[in-house]
C-alpha cells in the first residue's frame, strides 16, 4: 500500500495539477512576506463571535474578498521524511483497525472474498471517506476530492487483496 501510494503521487498521473499557483504567484508571495506568517492554518475574513458572522462590516468583508482558508508550511526545501513517516505511520494504524474490523467479524476460516470484502471496505473508508469533508465545508475542488477517492478505492483493493490473500 505505502509503494502504490508513493507510485500514484510521484508519477505523473492524476494528482499532477490538484494545486495549481495562483495568478502571479511571486507578487502575492511578496505581499504575504512582511507578515511572517508561522506554519498553521488560517482563514480570511475570520469572524470573532457567531454574532459578527451578520454585521454589515463582516458581511463587506466577506463580499470584498478574498474569501480564503490556507495553509502555511515551513519555509525552506521540501523535506519529504516527515511525512512519509507519518504516512507509513497512518498506513500502519488503517492496516490494524482494518485487522480488528475482519478479526472481530470473520472466523478464522472465512473465504477470500469474505475477507477481501470486510477488509477492502474497512480500508476504503479510512483512506476515502475522510477528505470529503474537505469538499463540503472548505471549498476543495470535488475534481481533487473524486481523485482522492480513487487512490482511496485502490488502497481499499490492495488492503483487502492482501488480507485475503494472507488470512
Amino acid at each position: 500500500m505505502f509503494a502504490a501510494s508513493s507510485v500514484i503521487h510521484m508519477a505523473p498521473l492524476w494528482h499532477r495539477n490538484d494545486l495549481p499557483a495562483p495568478p502571479d504567484g511571486d507578487r502575492l508571495q511578496d505581499a504575504l512576506r512582511p507578515f511572517g506568517l508561522k506554519p498553521g492554518e488560517y482563514m480570511l475574513p475570520r469572524m470573532q463571535s457567531m454574532k459578527e458572522c451578520n454585521s454589515p462590516a463582516f458581511i463587506e468583508k466577506l463580499t470584498r474578498g478574498p474569501v480564503l482558508i490556507m495553509t502555511v508550511i515551513a519555509n525552506g526545501p521540501i523535506n519529504m521524511s516527515r511525512p512519509l513517516v507519518q504516512w507509513f505511520i497512518f498506513v500502519v494504524v488503517v492496516s490494524m483497525l482494518t485487522a480488528y474490523v475482519a478479526g472481530a467479524t470473520l472466523a478464522a476460516d472465512a473465504s477470500y472474498l469474505s475477507v477481501f470484502r470486510v477488509a477492502g471496505t474497512t480500508a476504503f473508508i479510512a483512506y476515502a471517506a475522510g477528505v470529503w469533508p474537505q469538499s463540503i465545508w472548505y471549498s476543495r475542488p470535488w475534481c481533487t476530492t473524486l481523485k482522492f477517492t480513487l487512490d482511496g478505492l485502490i488502497y481499499g483493493l490492495l488492503t483487502g487483496g492482501a488480507f485475503g490473500w494472507l488470512w
